[in-house]
């Protein structure tokens, strides 16, 4: 683990296996420098442990810049459990994934990501209370997805402003990659603002019934990203923009809610070589961890996440200028930024 690139001087990773339950999970806390870890966890079929390891590595550090770049009082991290979440699920597997929760001591507070659902939460609550995001209790706030959705949105227009000089995308081209809960969303709020969309997704059933809905494009998944569009929106998993990928972008901008797009920073510095404006993901994705952190306060309060959610936009806008004026890729000014707000929470 320690010579894996992904790690990044985290304070502690934690493995945990249930053999009743099948339970297989790795919880990494990254920083708690600016507060309790907090994260959601992800549930997926990976090819293998180290591959697991490193997208738990990955995640944890994106929600320490994530929270710090929110101005949250939350430091960074993230569970990955490893199974099919169609076939893998049971209410006692979530209930053991919430005893581990409960080991740490509250060091980690977890919500749901990709493959996970309020509702499989709601059994590892019965076990922990560190759990946010549900659909019941005190101050529960319900899926995140929405406000992480609103956030890309604001987001999008405001790359699209930068680029072209004005934020209305009326007739703007916009290839969706992922139309889960944050893609779809994304791609009803694009539409209804005029723009022209396209969207892929492996869910074929519920990919028509958004294209019925709303009137988007279905592209192959394997052509999404390389479709000539102003925008290129990744809401699927991470990695997308890589050595083989990049040089096939046709667009202006790329800006979406997926976790760890760039499958390394140098891929930022060419996305800026080339002239493609980076919206970086852990700053333009930021609603949904905004709205678990009113949860977790205890009294949640909408116009809190909502002022929270302006304020994030302002530090997009900021990231971009400071790029414009210095010359360096975005995600590298984002980086230097969230690491500044850690390190002056350690003293």
């Amino acid at each position: 683990m320690f010579d894996l690139p992904s790690f990044d001087a985290h304070e502690g990773v934690h493995a945990f296996h249930d053999e009743a339950t099948g339970l297989r999970a790795i919880i990494a806390i990254h920083s708690t420098a600016l507060g309790p870890a907090a994260g959601g966890c992800r549930m997926w079929d990976y090819a293998d442990s180290q591959l697991m390891m490193r997208d738990a590595l990955r995640l944890s550090q994106g929600m320490s810049f994530k929270n710090a770049m929110a101005d949250l009082p939350l430091g960074g991290g993230k569970a990955v459990i490893w199974g099919n979440s169609k076939t893998d699920k049971t209410p006692d597997l979530f209930r053991a994934f919430g005893r581990a929760i409960e080991s740490l001591q509250g060091k980690y507070w977890t919500a749901e990501d990709v493959g996970l659902s309020p509702k499989d939460l709601a059994y590892s609550r019965e076990e922990t209370r560190y759990v946010a995001g549900l659909d019941e209790g005190q101050a529960a706030s319900g899926d995140p997805s929405p406000v992480t959705a609103e956030g890309v949105y604001r987001g999008i227009r405001a790359a699209v402003n930068v680029v072209f000089g004005s934020d209305d995308l009326d007739g703007r081209t916009v290839a969706v990659q992922g139309v889960g809960h944050v893609g779809a969303d994304v791609v009803r709020k694009l539409c209804a603002a005029g723009a022209e969309v396209m969207i892929a997704d492996i869910a074929e059933q519920e990919l028509r019934a958004l294209s019925d809905e709303t009137g988007a494009k279905i592209v192959p998944t394997d052509e999404i990203l390389f479709q000539n569009v102003d925008v290129v929106s990744p809401n699927a998993l991470g990695g997308i923009i890589n050595e083989v990928s990049i040089g096939k972008l046709n667009c202006q901008i790329v800006a979406g809610g997926a976790n760890n797009q760039l499958y390394a920073p140098d891929m930022g510095d060419a996305l800026h070589q080339r002239g493609i404006l980076y919206a970086p993901d852990y700053v333009i994705n930021g609603g949904g961890i905004i709205n678990v952190a009113a949860e977790i306060s205890g009294n949640y309060d909408r116009s809190w996440v909502d002022a929270k959610l302006d304020r994030l936009g302002e530090t997009l806008k900021e990231v971009f200028d400071r790029s414009k004026q210095s010359d360096i890729a975005t995600n590298r000014i984002a980086d230097d930024m969230a690491r500044s707000r850690i390190a002056a929470a350690k003293g």
